[in-house]
């Protein structure tokens, strides 16, 4: 899954996509088709920064960033076009736009949005996240943060099939670097079979994010290689989808992870 943030304040990629306060059609269609060149599958369209600390955004605003884009993409790629929102109108707009799944931090728990990702018939991802995107780092405490996390998206997958959401329509993503220190996403990294035991499959989102500069001590820029090792380990450890910033950097190593797992089959 390749990520194209049309935000001015995402922590790795902001404001790059955008020209003035607009979405840069020309460059976002460029940059999804070297994606899905290089191995993309899905494209990830974000309006909202869900970074620490971030302000939340209005809904026209969102709706203002996402949808042209939404629109382009799913007009000329290949990729399945996912869009990143918790905002019920928005989800209901981006289906409408031609968007092929819905990728949410907060879980669809925000008023009216179960019910309008049930009404679009999608697939949907949902994230754990402890707290808000403003707070969500101020002193995160789990007693078993695997438990804890495998126990809240159990209970978000059940609610969503009681709304009407096919059981093979969700994926559960444990939310990595969202209300969680480095232990905790260390912890959950390690114990992602408990998250797999739950029997959906599991995205992992690991890309450039702080506790690689708390592993590695490297800038934002310089995180490639930490990027990539963590992407390798949760794949080795189950996951089904991998929401990076580099794919091609991504997707070669995943291609010598398969080559190395066939001639262990064999």
């Amino acid at each position: 899954m390749g990520v194209l943030n049309i935000t001015p304040d995402s922590f790795s990629d902001g404001g790059r996509w955008l020209s003035g306060d607009k979405p840069d059609l020309d460059a976002l269609r460029r940059e999804a088709d070297a994606m899905c060149a290089s191995g993309a599958r899905v494209l990830d369209v974000g309006g909202e920064s869900t970074r620490p600390g971030a302000a939340p955004v209005s809904e026209q605003e969102e709706l203002d960033r996402v949808l042209p884009v939404v629109e382009v993409l799913s007009a000329g790629c290949d990729a399945i076009v996912s869009v990143d929102t918790s905002t019920p109108a928005v989800i209901r707009a981006a289906a409408d736009a031609g968007a092929g799944m819905l990728n949410d931090v907060r879980a669809l728990r925000r008023d009216g949005a179960l019910a309008a990702a049930a009404q679009t018939g999608l697939p949907v991802c949902l994230m754990h996240m402890q707290g808000d995107p403003a707070t969500m780092q101020v002193e995160p405490s789990y007693g078993d943060v695997v438990g804890e996390v495998a126990e809240f998206l159990d209970q978000r997958a059940t609610a969503c099939r009681d709304a009407g959401i096919d059981a093979q329509r969700i994926l559960l993503d444990p939310g990595f670097g969202f209300g969680k220190t480095l232990a905790h996403n260390m912890a959950l990294l390690a114990g992602l079979s408990r998250l797999l035991d739950l029997g959906f499959p599991v995205l992992v989102g690991l890309s450039r994010k702080s506790m690689i500069a708390k592993l590695t001590g490297r800038d934002v820029g310089e995180r490639l290689a930490g990027s990539i090792s963590l992407a390798l380990l949760a794949a080795e450890r189950g996951a089904s989808l991998l929401r990076v910033h580099d794919v091609a950097e991504t997707a070669d190593a995943l291609r010598i992870l398969a080559a190395l797992k066939t001639v262990e089959k064999e």
